[in-house]
């Protein structure tokens, strides 16, 4: 049972309604916000265990368009599909976590896994087939930002456990694209980037979790200030058993592919 690592008075993953509410809110707004998710005690644990382990990330700058593709040599290198943003953060894999983690005591529950497959509207959920993607813990220091960008999965699931002094805001502009039409919206895509569109921001404190649908919704994590890094885990799963985050992508994430 999960009652040592989740608050359920705040959140009642267990619940019918609670998980229907939720449901429906990531279907009207792409996203759904639940402070409070992680017992306060639990945060702490996460965050001592996160630090115990931070010298094992790995750490990379790398450079990518919004879409989170090859260069189009066929359009300009000035055109938006082509214009290359800076990421860079720290990372330790599945393999990394240590195995009483409360971390993947929460990551393999059945109780869990049912709330998320019933709030993203999903049969089943698999973690990853490879030994590093399934559970990240994330590092940002000063600087350090993950920028622009659309997922390639339909949801994200994130645990934020250590805020910076300041900085380190998740913000994110819904539904600015179609990727299920392959409708790309250069100048809406053009307009964030120049800064020319409103942007929403999420209140976002340690023990949140978050449920996002960033395929369509384009995002940022805005640079870390202050001497405190940002700490976040991401939480990643499948809809079919067997699948490996591609050898490039590990590459690219977490310096090796095994």
């Amino acid at each position: 049972m999960l009652e040592d690592v989740i608050n359920f008075t705040e959140a009642p993953i267990d619940e019918a309604k609670f998980t229907e509410e939720c449901r429906k809110e990531l279907e009207q707004k792409g996203v759904v916000t639940l402070h409070n998710f992680l017992k306060p005690e639990t945060v702490k644990e996460l965050v001592r265990e996160a630090k115990s382990h931070s010298d094992l990330a790995y750490f990379t700058d790398s450079t990518h368009n919004v879409y989170l593709t090859p260069k189009n040599e066929a359009l300009s290198p000035d055109h938006v599909f082509n214009r290359q943003l800076t990421s860079s953060k720290g990372c330790i894999t599945t393999d990394q976590i240590p195995e009483a983690s409360k971390l993947k005591k929460l990551y393999f529950s059945d109780i869990f896994k049912k709330f998320i497959c019933k709030v993203v509207e999903e049969t089943d959920l698999y973690e990853y087939a490879d030994p590093l993607s399934s559970i990240n813990v994330h590092y940002a220091a000063k600087g350090q930002e993950l920028n622009w960008h659309f997922d390639n999965s339909k949801f994200a699931i994130t645990l934020l456990l250590q805020a910076p002094e300041s900085g380190g805001h998740f913000e994110y502009v819904s539904n600015l694209r179609n990727a299920e039409k392959n409708e790309m919206n250069f100048d809406g895509v053009e307009a964030v980037l120049k800064e020319k569109t409103k942007i929403n921001r999420l209140d976002t404190r340690p023990g949140t979790l978050i449920l996002f649908r960033g395929q369509n919704s384009i995002h940022r994590v805005t640079p870390t200030e202050g001497g405190k890094e940002r700490i976040l885990v991401v939480l990643a799963y499948n809809s079919k058993p067997g699948i490996s985050l591609s050898e490039e992508a590990r590459m690219t994430f977490f310096g090796r592919l095994q």
